[in-house]
């Protein structure tokens, strides 16, 4: 699924996530989403969000649950 839209993206939606120090290396951490940050309905980098380790980052995939 696109992680540019927001309407995709919940809370307990299992992601991987690129971190703002990540940006350049492309490096994603993987997580459950807390909270959803990006007000818009849709962002070209990716919906920001803050994962259940507190960790914040934009969406580049969503992952099926296990």
């Amino acid at each position: 699924m696109d992680g540019r839209k927001r309407a995709n993206i919940k809370p307990g939606t299992r992601v991987n996530i690129v971190m703002k120090e990540d940006q350049r290396t492309g490096y994603l951490t993987e997580g459950y989403v807390q909270d959803i940050l990006t007000n818009s309905p849709n962002h070209p980098h990716g919906i920001k969000v803050r994962l259940e380790t507190g960790e914040v980052g934009r969406v580049q995939e969503i992952l099926p649950e296990l």
